[in-house]
Parts: C-alpha cells; sequence; structure tokens
C-alpha cells in the first residue's frame, strides 16, 4: 500500500497538538456553557466569571480561561475584554485573596535509594528461589530505573524515551546515552549523557542486568511487564511511572511514599550532589540546568532550617555580631521576578479497561486539583485549556510543567485511566509532553 504524500495541512497539523486545539474550545465552553455567559463577553461579565469561580479555581486556572476568551475574540475580530483594568484588578484581588502555594517533589535521599536497593536484593533472591520469572523482572527493571534515574539527573519522561539501541557500555567505566530530544534540547538534534559505573549502586550493572534478563536488543528501555512475565514492545506508560515508584517506596518501607513523585530522583541526585561539594556550575552542567535559581531550587541543603549553624552560636556566654550571618557577595544570585507565560493544556483520557467508567469525574478532578491553580480556562469539552504559569527562570517554568504532568498523571490513575497530555506555548511553539 502506497502511502499518500504528506501536503502543508499535516506539516501544519504535526506542529499544533490536537490536544491543544481541543483545549481552547474547552475554555469557551465552560464560560458559555457551565457558567451562561455570552459572547462577544463584556469585561464586566469576565470579572464576574471569574469572580464566580475565585473560591473554586486556582488563580493560574482563571488564567487559562482569560487566555481562552482573549484568543477567541481576538480570532473573532472582536475587542478583547480579557484586557479591560477592571478584570487585571479582579484577577489580582483573587490572587491576594486564595493564594496558592507551590507544590515541589520530596527528594530522594541517597540512604533511601540504599534502601530501596537493599530490598530489591532481597526480592530478587526471593524470586530466584522461587522461580517467579515476573517478579524476577520487575525487580530487574525497578532497579535499573530507580539508580539511572538517580544518578543521571533523569525526568520521568526521558527515562521512558531510552531506547537499547541508543545506549553504549564501555564495562568498567560507564555507559553513553542518547536521547533526541530534553526539556532544554528540544532542536532533535539529539544530546548525549554520560552515566558512570560505580562500586555500589550502580546504574550501569542495573542496566545491563535488566536487558540481560530480558532479552532485549532493541525499542524502549523501559516497558511493562504483565503477571506472566510477559515484557510489553512499548515503553511504560507516562501513567505508570509515580504509582510504581510510589508502590516501591511504600513496599520498601520509606516513610510517607505519597510525597514523593518521579522527579524526586532528580532533586535526590541534585541534594545528594550539593552537599558532597559539587559546584553549582558542575551540577548545571551534569543535569542540563540553564540558570543559577533553577538549580538552587532543586537543592535542599543539610541544615535547611539553619538549625545547626544557630545553635552552635547559642553558647552560654556567646555575642551575636554581624559575622555570625551569611552576607551576601556579588556571587550570590538575586531572586529574581516572576514572570507569567499563558500556555495551552490539551489531555485526553483513556480507559484502562472496557468496565471503567467516570471520565468526567476524573476529569473535573483533574481541573481542580491541578489546573485550577494555573487560572484554567476551559477552550472546548475535550481537554483543551489555557494556562497562566508564572515562573523565574525557563527551568522552573520546566519544574512547574514536570509537576503539573505527574499530579494529572496520578489522579488518572486514581480514577482509572491512561492520560495523554501536551503543553504548548503559542507564542514559541515550544511543546512538553
Amino acid at each position: 500500500m502506497i502511502n499518500a504524500p504528506l501536503g502543508v495541512d499535516d506539516y501544519v497539523a504535526a506542529a499544533t497538538a490536537p490536544n491543544t486545539r481541543r483545549s481552547y474550545k474547552a475554555a469557551i465552553a465552560h464560560f458559555e456553557v457551565e457558567w451562561g455567559g455570552f459572547l462577544p463577553a463584556t469585561a464586566d461579565s469576565v470579572a464576574r466569571y471569574l469572580v464566580d469561580f475565585a473560591a473554586t479555581l486556582a488563580p493560574n486556572t482563571l488564567r487559562q480561561r482569560l487566555a481562552a476568551l482573549a484568543q477567541w475574540h481576538t480570532e473573532q475580530g472582536f475587542p478583547d475584554p480579557t484586557k479591560a483594568p477592571l478584570v487585571k484588578k479582579t484577577l489580582k484581588g483573587i490572587q491576594t485573596l486564595h493564594p496558592v502555594q507551590e507544590k515541589r517533589a520530596k527528594p530522594l535521599q541517597i540512604e533511601q535509594l540504599d534502601q530501596l536497593v537493599s530490598w530489591l536484593n532481597d526480592r530478587a533472591l526471593i524470586a530466584a528461589a522461587q522461580g517467579r520469572r515476573a517478579m524476577i523482572l520487575k525487580v530487574a527493571r525497578d532497579k535499573a530505573l530507580l539508580l539511572m534515574g538517580f544518578w543521571r539527573g533523569f525526568r520521568s519522561d526521558e527515562l521512558g524515551r531510552l531506547r537499547v539501541e541508543h545506549i553504549e557500555v564501555a564495562a568498567g567505566e560507564g555507559m553513553t546515552l542518547f536521547l533526541s530530544h530534553t526539556k532544554t534540547e528540544r532542536s532533535h538534534h539529539g544530546r548525549h549523557f554520560k552515566v558512570p559505573a560505580l562500586s555500589r549502586l550502580c546504574p550501569v550493572a542495573a542496566y545491563q542486568q535488566w536487558i540481560t534478563h530480558a532479552a532485549l536488543s532493541e525499542g524502549p528501555v523501559f516497558r511493562r511487564i504483565d503477571r506472566w512475565g510477559r515484557i510489553a514492545e512499548d515503553a511504560l506508560h507516562a501513567n505508570s511511572f509515580i504509582p510504581l515508584i510510589r508502590d516501591l517506596f511504600s513496599a520498601a518501607g520509606i516513610p510517607n511514599p505519597d510525597d514523593f513523585s518521579s522527579h524526586s530522583l532528580r532533586r535526590g541526585f541534585a541534594t545528594w550532589a550539593s552537599m558532597k561539594g559539587w559546584d553549582i556550575k558542575m551540577l548545571m552542567e551534569y543535569v542540563g540546568w540553564r540558570d543559577v535559581s533553577s538549580a538552587l531550587k532543586y537543592i535542599e541543603g543539610s541544615d535547611p532550617f539553619a538549625q545547626q549553624r544557630i545553635e552552635s552560636a547559642l553558647s552560654p556566654n556567646s555575642s551575636v555580631s554581624v559575622s555570625d550571618f551569611p552576607q551576601r557577595t556579588s556571587a550570590m544570585p538575586l531572586p529574581k521576578p516572576l514572570q507569567q507565560t499563558v500556555l495551552e493544556l490539551r489531555f485526553s483520557l483513556e480507559r484502562h479497561h472496557a468496565k471503567v467508567r467516570g471520565k468526567d469525574k476524573a476529569r473535573k478532578a483533574i481541573e481542580s486539583c491541578c489546573l485550577k491553580r494555573y487560572q484554567m480556562q476551559p477552550l472546548d469539552r475535550h481537554g483543551f485549556y489555557r494556562l497562566h504559569v508564572e515562573h523565574d527562570s525557563a527551568d522552573h517554568l520546566d519544574e512547574c510543567i514536570d509537576t503539573l504532568f505527574d499530579e494529572m498523571y496520578q489522579i488518572a490513575a486514581t480514577h482509572s485511566f491512561f492520560i495523554d497530555a501536551s503543553v504548548t506555548n503559542p507564542v514559541t511553539q515550544q511543546v512538553w509532553s
């Protein structure tokens, strides 16, 4: 069968995610159908719309919906009511009275990683003694996933895109990984990553053990394994990483497993490296951050409350002087002012199996728990939204989107749905997925 040649429309469609187009329609439908508004809208009606959802939707969600309304009016040739001073002041007041605290993933400590690997090693011995192939495979895969994710500071989407044919192992030294694109390199020219062989908690040995057990020579590195030990052809679904990690943490006895996400591996490595004397420049180059302020957000200090530093100065006869407190130097970065970026989110839900129900309930849970703090503006009825994300750098924006994806995947999995999500910057056409 001969494939028809692709035309301009095909390439234009490929440049814009289908979810993005649907999101705009969902936001407009929310304004018209759920709230009962009329288009074209007035500044007064838009302000009242914001007020009616101020207590239930996060400021960022409201910003998203304003962006959808703005686009509709611009495309239809009407004045944009969202730029009116009344609307801007109303939104600012909502942000003041309904602030939302930014959520960050809890870093995985090196001691916890050691505990996890020890538990997995014990499980491997039990599985081998009992001849349980599925357990042997799952233990090998999970061990490789954790160690490669930690020591390379990979995000879950990067782990999901690793392919066997793009990995070269140098015995006793390390391995080289190739990814076609990352959050910081989207030109699809690709980037190579070096992973060292270590005397303990070795990611290289764990990877080799996994692909040997699984007999993999090409295709995705990390895949689903069923109860009979059959390995899927496709990579682990994005929904799978958070539940998988939390289930492992819970089974291994790590306290409060729900505080962790797939981003915990990246934050954990950054914290460990900082405590071991890596300077910021070295850490940024290794992980791939583009500015200092973003890197610092990932690092949890060994004395986060400054308790040790203060207690050491509180001797009975000690006197406090200016020298007891750290002084800002020119080398220390000043906090950057927050900027706001309007993004377009598209997501769709797919049932785990035919008997699953409650898609609308799952969608509303995602809107309420994940999207409302970004001033969500549904642009259609099919999972298309406009979001307003505040950040101080490009890396901080990446982290906000990663956290958003993690939370969306968790809620979808709780309701027995898979989720396919992408975020687009309509100005620069940058895509996160």
